[in-house]
């Protein structure tokens, strides 16, 4: 397989995954402080919402590579 073609696979593996999930979190550090003996620290908590439209235009990028990459031979 060329690069064209993973590439092309990749995007269209992320598009249907930002489509099934639609979101993802993690969890950042912010603060910290060292009092001696004693730490506390503050974890937020992060939601990234995917658009739909993103995961369609991944999709729909995906395969014109697909297409364009298998043309070429």
């Amino acid at each position: 397989m060329n690069a064209v073609k993973l590439a092309a696979i990749a995007l269209i593996v992320a598009g249907v995954l930002g489509l099934a999930y639609g979101s993802f979190s993690y969890t950042k550090e912010t603060h910290e402080a060292k009092l001696g003996p004693i730490q506390l620290s503050v974890k937020e908590k992060q939601t990234v919402n995917i658009p739909v439209w993103a995961g369609v235009g991944a999709i729909a990028i995906g395969g014109v590579l697909l297409l364009v990459g298998s043309k070429k031979r």
